[in-house]
């Protein structure tokens, strides 16, 4: 029995086929393997989780998927796998074909498959914390690589800040600033509706920045590489 605190978690890694900055994005090689396998595997590997579902348009990323020890109970409607489509439809979508078949959730945790150095451990800890903090919200994050108090807009031809404290100061004495990398997202199932947005989950999960590589375009994946060959 895996759970946690006789809750039953359910992880959804989402997978659609069309991809633009890379063809095949999902199921691209990384170090020998296809890119989703990592989630796959980080998911299989948890204390906690007791189900972990592919939510895929594609047959191809499915066959890919299944070869990986993947759980893919359902093809993903097209509707829900276009540029435009809303992660938390496709969330409500799998939940609800989930329970149609009997098969109920406490936890909901999201697993984009874009995150292949988030690790096992990360997804523990993630839920770890969740409990943690009543169950609330929650979104991995790491520090932010360009700080806001240096960061600009241009209006009318005049720099503009984007913050209004004084950025005359040494960088290690500036506020420390995270953004949401992506890599875990924890709501209760009960929470799981068109309203939610996972990126305003409000409990942080802080990650070091060298496991919250996004893999969008090429150059990201001789980022993860070079990464990844670094821990051999």
């Amino acid at each position: 029995m895996t759970m946690y605190d006789g809750k039953r978690i359910l992880a959804l890694i989402p997978a659609r086929g069309g991809s633009k900055g890379i063809k095949d994005k999902n199921i691209v090689g990384l170090c020998g393997k296809p890119l989703i396998a990592y989630s796959v595997e980080a998911c299989l590997k948890s204390k906690y989780i007791d189900r972990t579902v592919i939510s895929t348009d594609s047959r191809k990323i499915a066959d890919v998927a299944l070869q990986c020890s993947g759980d893919v109970p359902f093809i993903r409607p097209a509707a829900l796998a276009e540029d435009t489509s809303k992660t938390i439809d496709v969330a409500m979508h799998a939940v609800r074909t989930l329970s149609a078949s009997g098969d109920e959730y406490d936890v909901f945790v999201l697993i984009q498959p874009t995150q292949p150095l988030r690790t096992s451990r990360d997804i523990d800890g993630a839920l770890e914390t969740f409990f943690a903090n009543g169950e609330n919200g929650l979104v991995s994050v790491c520090e932010a690589e360009n700080h806001p108090l240096l960061i600009r807009t241009v209006a009318e031809g005049r720099l503009k800040r984007l913050l209004s404290e004084s950025s005359t100061c040494r960088r290690q004495d500036m506020p420390a600033y995270y953004v949401v990398n992506g890599c875990v997202y924890i709501n209760k199932i009960s929470e799981i509706n068109e309203s939610l947005s996972f990126n305003d989950n409000t409990v942080p999960y802080i990650m070091p920045k060298e496991r919250s590589v996004d893999i969008d375009e090429p150059l990201d994946i001789v980022i993860a590489e070079g990464i990844m060959r670094g821990y051999e």
